[in-house]
């Protein structure tokens, strides 16, 4: 087979068209300025050997020049970077530097446009056929092999709304319809726009199957593109199949979900806006609660202190609800930055002690907190973890049964100390497991028997995983449940947050993960 040279037009035609039109135009500002020249003469309206016809005529020279360069500049940049996105599509090489199409003046003018589409019409790969072999019976036996037409598969995908992509083993994208998700850099490598929270993320996924899979699939919702605000921002739900040796290892199927979850986000921004116009007046409502307390403790009756008691547990739920709705909108706008320093379980713990107790009591549970004496101190930002655990303990509280009993202990488990909260109540079946940490989720049976906003877990993740741990859970439908807070332990990673004046940043990217294993989530 005659094998085809890579194309030479792209290289010399540059040079010859660009030194053609430079030539053009400053040989016409040079006769535009003979022009004025002949005609302050003939008119005599100066002299040729005047100095100010010399200066006006030199001086309309120069600024013509100068002007019609930088226009022409202007006007042949779009001709000059297709010319080299052809040229390197093409395998041709050349001096001109590749463009990228994601700069700010590409993305305003609309030239991005056009050069994505040159390089994934380059870069796509066509699915390879099966050649047909026909016999002309009127050949003498001579066999002609016809080529295989453009995949038709390849052109379906484009018109999907669906966004698909495929990776090879070294995690390049090897092919993605017009659906997907792609930007593409100035050397000319796609990659996937897409913002996974927490440690979940595609890749902490793959480094798990590359270790212990050869085939495995894994779900992800709500994942943006974009970060909040920012224009043409979607939100889709993300499929991976993966498969240990194949070619295409993993296959994405990216399912575009935004005009759903949308009206989720912008609800989220006015809550929030709410409820940050709320917390002032629940802070005083708390003040005045708590010294009204305190003044009239001497004369109030035993049903009147258990009045107050009540309503200070209710302000402290409210306030707690705010705050949950301000952290969960802070931590999607990737800015949950706490300060860790040196704890004890136990002195997180006290902050909501009493409030936990009467809880309890007033629903008629058992609570029941044991820590061991010998734990190690933690890092921790103890306003943020007291929240964490009473979340877990208000959940516990409301999903077991009259006079159940909620056991929360402590154990050391490496370099975490884990916190472990069980009850025995309703449980969970696997299904709702699996969903439990995300925003908004709210099984059917929990919405129809429990009030709640749906993030209480999601923020509680949150605040974990900006502390460096995980929160994972297990559950048995009609048998309970247990949550465990695992929490670095301070001297290992003392050193760091000493570096980073005790900012979080050092450890957000280095929780252990997630593993999924029947009933069992780590998020």
């Amino acid at each position: 087979m005659e094998v085809k040279e890579p194309p030479r037009l792209a290289n010399e035609f540059w040079p010859s068209f660009y030194r053609k039109t430079l030539t053009a135009v400053i040989l016409s500002q040079i006769f535009i300025s003979a022009a004025i020249a002949a005609t302050l003469i003939l008119t005599n309206t100066l002299s040729f050997n005047s100095i100010l016809f010399w200066g006006i005529v030199g001086g309309l020279l120069v600024i013509n020049l100068i002007v019609s360069i930088l226009i022409f500049t202007g006007a042949v940049r779009p001709t000059k970077e297709l010319l080299a996105a052809i040229m390197h599509v093409s395998g041709e090489q050349s001096n001109l530097k590749l463009p990228n199409p994601n700069t700010t003046k590409n993305e305003v003018s609309g030239f991005r446009d056009a050069l994505q589409t040159i390089y994934e019409l380059a870069s796509r790969k066509e699915i390879v056929k099966t050649e047909t072999v026909h016999v002309n019976p009127n050949s003498q036996g001579q066999i002609m092999v016809q080529q295989p037409p453009a995949s038709a598969l390849t052109n379906a995908l484009d018109i999907t709304i669906c966004g698909f992509v495929a990776l090879d083993h070294k995690r390049q994208v090897m092919y993605s319809n017009k659906s997907a998700p792609i930007h593409i850099d100035n050397v000319g490598i796609r990659s996937l726009d897409l913002i996974f929270n927490g440690a979940d993320t595609l890749n902490a996924w793959l480094d798990e199957c590359e270790e212990h899979a050869v085939h495995a699939e894994h779900v992800w919702t709500r994942v943006p593109d974009r970060l909040p605000n920012q224009e043409g921002r979607r939100l889709f739900d993300v499929i991976a199949s993966y498969q240990k040796g194949a070619s295409t290892e993993t296959v994405l199927t990216l399912i575009d979900r935004t005009s759903i979850y949308i009206v989720d986000e912008e609800n989220l921004d006015f809550i929030s806006f709410a409820a940050h116009e709320l917390r002032g007046p629940i802070t005083v409502i708390r003040g005045y609660l708590d010294v009204l307390n305190d003044e009239l403790d001497d004369v109030l009756k035993d049903d009147q202190h258990e009045l107050f008691r009540r309503l200070i547990v209710s302000s402290n739920r409210l306030s707690g609800y705010i705050n949950n709705i301000l952290n969960t909108s802070r931590y999607d706008r990737r800015h949950l930055k706490i300060h860790l320093v040196e704890d004890t379980v136990a002195g997180v713990y006290d902050v909501i002690n009493d409030d936990m107790n009467l809880r309890a009591k007033a629903q008629n549970r058992l609570l029941a907190i044991q820590f061991p004496t010998d734990l190690p101190t933690i890092a921790a930002d103890r306003a943020s973890l007291s929240e964490v655990f009473g979340n877990l303990i208000d959940n516990a509280i409301k999903y077991s049964n009259e006079g159940g009993a909620i056991n929360v202990t402590a154990r050391v488990t490496g370099d975490f100390v884990d916190v472990i909260f069980e009850d025995h109540g309703i449980g969970m079946p696997e299904s709702v497991v699996s969903q439990l940490f995300q925003k908004f989720y709210r099984s059917h049976r929990s919405r129809e028997t429990v009030a709640g906003t749906g993030i209480g877990l999601y923020i509680s993740k949150a605040i974990v995983e900006s502390h460096g741990g995980t929160i994972s859970v297990r559950s048995e439908d009609g048998h309970g449940s247990t949550f465990v807070v695992s929490i670095p332990i301070y001297s290992t990673v003392a050193d760091k947050l000493k570096a980073g004046d005790n900012s979080n940043e050092g450890l957000i990217s280095e929780g252990r993960g997630w593993i999924k294993n029947h009933s069992m989530y780590r998020g």
